[in-house]
């Protein structure tokens, strides 16, 4: 099984000019990567190992089986050599690293 999720990048609302149907799929952008980075964070730290927040959102629900047990994860990250995507550059590798130290569960 392969799943490949474009998430498109975390976007800053002030930033992004984005009005309507596109403000609300840069919302939804940012809230599943905000769930996603809760399950990374959940798989980094040895004390919440009881606790992984799958359910926060329909993507790391439906990506459950993938970051977990034998599979393999890799983490795309496009960045921008403008300094003024300097902020947002920063942002996305500190995903990728927290993603990197993960380490997955065996499901029950």
């Amino acid at each position: 099984l392969l799943n490949l999720v474009d998430l498109a990048g975390s976007e800053r609302l002030t930033h992004s000019l984005a009005t309507g149907d596109r403000l609300e799929e840069t919302k939804s952008i940012n809230t599943s990567l905000s769930a996603l980075g809760g399950v990374i964070n959940a798989l980094i730290d040895p004390k919440k190992k009881h606790y992984i927040p799958y359910r926060s959102s329909k993507l790391t629900y439906l990506l459950q089986s993938s970051l977990s047990g034998s599979a393999k994860v890799m983490v795309v990250i496009a960045l921008s050599p403008e300094a003024s995507s300097l902020e947002v550059t920063k942002g996305s590798l500190r995903f990728a690293d927290k993603a990197s130290k993960a380490r997955l569960l065996q499901l029950r």
